[in-house]
């Protein structure tokens, strides 16, 4: 028998609304309605609402849901925008942002995007199942690459967001905003402590940075990542 996570998906968004995480009613909208359950390997399914991070395989692991409503809080984000992902993992957060601005209920023609860009080959092709899986493939793009360097070929984007932990803010993912575009990166160690930082590219290009305070993230990979 198929068990129906339905109650507990909906006690763990009321939980970060009550904490005030959760506060715009579109985000709260797509948390509600994007299965996470359905986006996880079978042993930790059980596990689908507890707001922690979850392993998914080749070391990597799908964010807690209250980073998940962070970074679409904080990346402001609207219908009809370009999104870009670095990490897809398991797909699960894509989706939402995808449910965000391309919004079931909206005509195709006000949808915007996502792309999302995965360096470890065999998590980006899951991730592509899943999306098909969900019904998401017509709204997120699953790229096999190294992202940290983003996605130029589809840019410029409206948000970007980095699911894993760079030495650095990478120039080529400035680069890639449009005008009033926003990044979100952790930046700092390598074990398990950093911050979040908030870029806004402004329209003369040049960006500030705003602290969204401490996190913990594996570290990135790629050109733009962590070596060795």
């Amino acid at each position: 028998m198929r068990q129906d996570f339905s109650k507990q998906r909906q006690a763990a968004i009321d939980a970060l609304k009550a904490e005030g995480i959760l506060r715009s009613p579109s985000v709260i909208r797509a948390m509600l309605i994007v299965p996470r359950e359905e986006f996880l390997p079978n042993d930790v399914k059980q596990y689908a609402y507890a707001d922690t991070p979850l392993p998914i395989g080749y070391g990597q692991t799908t964010s807690a849901l209250h980073m998940t409503a962070i970074f679409c809080e904080y990346g402001e984000l609207k219908v009809g925008q370009k999104v870009l992902e670095v990490g897809a993992g398991c797909g699960y957060m894509s989706c939402v942002y995808a449910e965000v601005v391309a919004q079931s209920d909206l005509p195709k023609e006000k949808w915007g995007h996502v792309w999302t860009v995965e360096i470890v080959e065999e998590l980006a092709e899951a991730a592509r199942r899943n999306l098909e899986k969900a019904s998401y493939s017509d709204r997120v793009t699953a790229v096999h690459g190294d992202g940290s360097i983003g996605l130029k070929e589809s840019s410029p984007y409206d948000v970007i967001i980095v699911t894993s932990a760079a030495p650095d803010v990478p120039e080529e993912l400035v680069e890639q905003l449009k005008p009033n575009g926003i990044l979100l990166i952790p930046v700092g160690g390598i074990h398990f402590y950093q911050e979040l930082l908030r870029i806004r590219k402004h329209p003369d290009g040049t960006a500030s940075r705003q602290s969204l305070g401490g996190v913990a993230f594996v570290p990135m990979r790629g050109k733009a990542g962590w070596k060795g």
